[in-house]
């Protein structure tokens, strides 16, 4: 290893060694014991040092036990590497605490007859996610090899992801970039917030389609893919996401959810590196929300 090397991080170390797998794999791997330096178990923040060896096992595939359930889905494209999914507004993208049933990866199940298995028995082909609120384009993996360039190209920062966000208020700029850290908040730990010293570094550009003094309906293009980013850019900018029940309760009695469409996807097809671009049509209730907050 160079000297540079010498003195980074194990999970930056791999990340650098490794582009196939994700920052996140590489973070989960060592820290179950399937990352090994000189033979003991260690943690991603230890400095990797000249002469160490580094063993990676990769564990195998969980089988998954999720039940299949034949819940509709919206498929915008489909072949035998991936399938893009409309995502309606109100179902949860995987299995978690407290939920076990209702979620598209249930409805996956019965949908392919095969996924990738790099996400484990609960998430299963699942390369990014969108919170269950938010409705539109999500790319899911159908093998290994798909699932690992889609990682690498979200963790590389080029997939394009442009939202439309329903938002409370009149913008004062037409157009501008959000360019702010998000961390946990630290006392409210199911929320995030922007921090000028710590957190993650994150970048939403803006641009306002329409608007009254009631609300705005915006383009927002993510060049990074925080928790909640737009939510949290959004209310410190102080036009919140309209329905945001966490972010913004005031805005959200009048409003079925909050107010945010994954309207378009955008990435190289992980076999043939042709470029791919999925739109996602405007669902009903926010079309309507647009309508009514917006009048013309």
């Amino acid at each position: 290893m160079s000297g540079n090397d010498a003195k980074l991080r194990l999970d930056q170390f791999l990340a650098k060694r490794l582009p196939e797998y994700s920052r996140s794999r590489l973070q989960q791997l060592i820290r179950t014991g399937f990352v090994r330096i000189n033979e003991q178990a260690t943690r991603p923040r230890q400095i990797v040092r000249s002469g160490d060896k580094i063993d990676l096992l990769e564990p195998p595939l969980e089988k998954i036990e999720t039940l299949p359930e034949p819940i509709p889905l919206d498929v915008l494209f489909e072949d035998d590497d991936l399938i893009v999914i409309n995502k309606p507004a109100g179902l949860t993208v995987h299995p978690g605490a407290g939920q076990r049933e209702h979620t598209l990866v249930n409805a996956l199940l019965s949908y392919c007859t095969t996924l990738s298995g790099i996400g484990g028995k609960e998430r299963p082909g699942i390369v990014h996610r969108l919170d269950k609120e938010t409705s539109g384009c999500l790319v899911v993996a159908k093998n290994d090899i798909a699932h690992r360039e889609l990682s690498r190209q979200f963790a590389a920062r080029t997939v394009e992801k442009i939202y439309l966000a329903l938002v409370a208020g009149k913008l004062r700029k037409a157009a501008g970039i959000i360019d702010e850290k998000i961390e946990r908040h630290p006392v409210h730990r199911q929320r995030m917030s922007v921090s000028a010293r710590r957190g993650r570094a994150a970048k939403t550009e803006y641009r306002v389609i329409s608007s009254s003094d009631e609300g705005s309906l915006i383009e927002c293009r993510l060049h990074s893919g925080r928790t909640h980013q737009i939510r949290v850019h959004l209310h410190h900018l102080g036009h919140p996401v309209l329905g945001d029940k966490i972010y913004a309760p005031r805005f959200a009695k009048d409003f079925p959810r909050q107010m945010l469409h994954a309207w378009k996807l955008g990435f190289r097809h992980p076999r043939t590196s042709q470029w791919k671009t999925f739109e996602a049509s405007l669902p009903v209730d926010f079309d309507t929300a647009v309508k009514l907050t917006i009048k013309s």
